[in-house]
């Protein structure tokens, strides 16, 4: 009976983890009084990437960097800047590896570009070793000569 309480238990932990969802590292002093304002400003920084955490948007980020983040994109938007202008500020401030999903154009191309093309050469290089491979003359194998045949005899029987 005690383990099964146990198993029950258990059970509605993970219930309670999968169910609260993201924890946002959003302070309530950094919140927009107006809704519509905050909105935008979530909406902003989750495609905008801590770059302290790396693979984790601004909002999720607990990282003081982030946290400045955030608040410049709301001091932007309280400014009366659009979406597109409040990003555009930041990507030049701090690059286009602030963004969760860079752009594809200029020399970003070549980067989006470089897997499918590794791929593509990977396959073209395994079929040419493939086709050569089978091309190529099979070795001979001779039998023993006599003198092996001896030396052979020799090393078995010691």
């Amino acid at each position: 009976m005690r383990r099964i309480s146990q198993v029950i238990r258990g059970g509605l932990v993970v219930l309670v983890l999968a169910l609260s969802g993201p924890a946002w590292a959003v302070q309530p002093d950094e919140i927009l009084a107006d809704p519509a304002m905050e909105a935008r400003a979530r909406v902003i920084s989750k495609d905008l990437r801590c770059l302290v955490c790396r693979n984790e948007n601004i909002d999720e980020s607990n990282a003081e960097l982030a946290r400045d983040l955030r608040l410049l994109v709301r001091e932007r938007l309280v400014a009366g800047d659009s979406n597109e202008e409040v990003v555009d500020f930041i990507v030049d401030r701090y690059g286009e590896f602030v963004l969760l999903r860079p752009t594809t154009t200029g020399a970003n191309w070549l980067l989006w570009a470089a897997g499918p093309l590794m791929l593509l050469m990977a396959v073209a290089m395994a079929w040419a070793y493939l086709r050569g491979r089978s091309r190529a003359a099979r070795p001979q194998e001779s039998a023993l000569t006599e003198d092996e045949k001896a030396r052979l005899r020799r090393i078995l029987e010691d």
